[in-house]
């Protein structure tokens, strides 16, 4: 299949999802998926394909996920960025975030430079490191507007962990299958589940917004 032919595809899918889909943004979602592919079939990045299935969830699940974004959001962490779904769809989706993927694995986070080489996206930085390693980094303490979180197991302690990533008002996004173990059903303060959603009738996922509150002065003293 060519990347024209993909590219028609994916807006087919969008459509049904009732995602608008400009031709360059659907062009450039094809180059990403028919990159990805390619790599597939050398290392195990993903299980999916460029079938339907495989195209909802890589693609057209995040472009749902971009309604959740503010639109003054600035800069966006994502955490186990693998393939590079959601972020890279997002960023292709929102051009104008500064997008951080955090990946442990060297031949995928190889990949996820050479997809940000390939599309010519600008304000990317891959860090081939654990998420947790972040932590001890102060300058990106509550440093970003978003945080994306798809297959990595989410419990209580690592959801803490993930916070302190996140700017005071921020917004969290986790990409989960409907119903999966050890998501909370509720979080600790600052944060609040302010949605949980199915992204799409075809898919089991589910996507959970948290919003980080804002905390006033007063109670930060």
């Amino acid at each position: 299949m060519t990347e024209k032919e993909l590219a028609a595809r994916v807006r087919l899918r969008a459509e049904r999802a009732r995602v608008v889909l400009g031709r360059e943004t659907a062009a450039q979602l094809a180059a990403y998926v028919a990159l990805l592919l390619r790599w597939n079939e050398r290392m195990n990045l993903t299980r999916l394909d460029g079938g339907d299935a495989g195209l909802d969830r890589l693609v057209i699940e995040p472009l749902i996920a971009v309604r959740h974004i503010p639109l003054g959001a600035a800069s966006m962490v994502d955490v186990g960025s693998g393939g590079g779904s959601p972020a890279i769809p997002i960023k292709i989706a929102r051009p104008n975030l500064c997008l951080r993927m955090v990946e442990v694995k060297v031949r995928k986070a190889a990949f996820l430079r050479e997809a940000v080489r390939r599309l010519k996206m600008d304000n990317v930085v891959v860090e081939n490191c654990r998420y947790e390693d972040l932590e001890d980094r102060p300058e990106l303490h509550e440093s970003h507007h978003v945080l994306t979180v798809r297959a990595v197991r989410v419990d209580a302690k690592v959801v803490g962990s993930l916070e302190g990533l996140v700017r005071s008002g921020g917004t969290m996004l986790m990409f989960c299958a409907r119903g999966q173990a050890g998501v909370p059903r509720d979080f600790a303060p600052p944060l609040v589940v302010e949605e949980r959603r199915q992204l799409l009738e075809s898919t089991e996922s589910e996507l959970v917004v948290v919003r980080k509150a804002a905390i006033e002065r007063s109670e930060r003293e």
